[in-house]
């Protein structure tokens, strides 16, 4: 482990350094785009629970259009040039059981990443995206690889 940093990355956030860092997030239907640096060695990732910010309020990180790019103008103020960057993409599982499209935000998140990520030109290396199930990851910011494992699923009983 060394002189790394640890970092727990929770819903609406993200988290860019220049130091080596471990970064861990737990995601569902969320998503967390990881951005690394080839060039800098340089990495940061952010965790998003909706795909569009509605223009209510502040465009806050919890909105998969402000995080990304948020991510990607992080990345640039520590000297990344986006041909140097490449993007890992987790998250965005089916955790409810319905038939009801409107539930189906982790569909939704996974395509918002990969338009934003293809509209700045940056190539999405490598994902686990989708299913039902739930996620950990753990993002070395200083090699760019990522740990992860899927949970298990748990079932919801009423006790009455």
């Amino acid at each position: 482990m060394g002189d790394f940093g640890k970092h727990y990355l929770y819903p609406g956030a993200l988290f860019v350094n220049k130091q080596p860092y471990f970064i861990t997030t737990i995601l569902g239907s969320c998503v967390a785009v990881c951005l690394y640096d080839k060039r800098l060695n340089i990495g940061g990732m952010n965790h998003y629970l909706l795909p569009f910010w509605n223009g209510e309020g502040l465009p806050s990180p919890k909105f998969g259009n402000i995080a990304i790019k948020q991510l990607i103008s992080k990345m640039k103020a520590l000297g990344s040039n986006p041909e140097d960057l490449i993007a890992k993409l987790f998250g965005g599982a089916a955790v409810l059981n319905t038939k009801q499209e409107v539930f189906y935000i982790g569909e939704r998140n996974i395509a918002v990443a990969k338009k934003v990520l293809d509209e700045a030109g940056i190539s999405i290396v490598a994902q686990s995206t989708g299913g039902d199930r739930g996620r950990k990851i753990i993002f070395n910011t200083a090699t760019g690889e990522i740990r992860h494992k899927f949970l298990q699923k748990t079932v919801m009983k009423n006790n009455i």
